[in-house]
C-alpha cells in the first residue's frame, strides 16, 4: 500500500479520531487495522448517490 495514502489516512483520523476512539489510538494503529477501519467507515459511501431510486436492492 502506498505509504503516502496510509499517512494521509492515519492524520484525518488523528486530527478527527471517530467516535470511541482517541488520536492516540490511531497513531498506534496498524497499517492494515488503519486500512480496516477506513474501509468500514466509508463502505456505504458509494450507497449515498442519488443514483439508486428507493426500494429494496439485493447486493
Amino acid at each position: 500500500m502506498d505509504k503516502k495514502l496510509l499517512e494521509e489516512l492515519r492524520q484525518k483520523y488523528i486530527k478527527n479520531p471517530p467516535e470511541g476512539m482517541t488520536a492516540a489510538l490511531v497513531k498506534n494503529m496498524t497499517d492494515s487495522d488503519l486500512l480496516d477501519m477506513h474501509y468500514f467507515l466509508t463502505e456505504d459511501d458509494d450507497l449515498d448517490d442519488d443514483d439508486f431510486e428507493e426500494g429494496f436492492y439485493v447486493f
